[in-house]
């Protein structure tokens, strides 16, 4: 079966404008076109499409995934190359959550700050030690304090 821009976007999420972007960029020279030159997408190009979309929201580039796109065609032989391109995305995707989850324990903390300020009056708050904080909070306080490697947050 096939699909038009509209019915694929729709599939997978996203606008027809991305599909007809990709396009333009290189990224789906596998694309048929129908007799009136309307692209036409197979089930097949939907999952390379979702590695597509996988490897936009992972951080990489148009020119990088084009570059993907270029090993793929490159058949078995690239297969060492594709395998490295996907470790490394990983370990980055891995890093970006790293900092995402301390991201939420700073949010934690200020989110237990506020809340409990309402109730208490901020000076109250700044009287709590944090052992007697929500776990999420004082890794949160930690991470502002700088006692956490990797902490890269000012607090205000």
């Amino acid at each position: 079966m096939l699909y038009t821009v509209g019915e694929m976007a729709k599939e997978l999420g996203i606008p027809a404008s991305t599909l007809r972007y990709y396009d333009r960029e290189g990224l789906l020279p596998f694309i048929q076109r129908s007799g009136g030159g309307m692209r036409m997408f197979s089930e097949k190009d939907a999952e390379l499409l979702r590695v597509i979309g996988c490897l936009k929201r992972s951080g990489m580039s148009i020119r990088e995934i084009r570059a993907f796109l270029g090993l793929l065609q490159g058949g078995d032989e690239t297969l060492p190359q594709r395998l490295a391109l996907f470790a490394a995305r990983r370990e980055e995707v891995e890093r970006q959550l790293a900092a995402l989850r301390e991201t939420l324990e700073v949010l934690e903390y200020k989110c237990w700050y506020y809340e409990t300020a309402l109730r208490s009056g901020e000076e109250a708050v700044d009287r709590v030690p944090p052992e007697e904080m929500p776990e999420g909070a004082r890794r949160g306080l930690e991470h502002l304090n700088g006692a956490c490697p990797g902490a890269s947050v000012l607090s205000d």
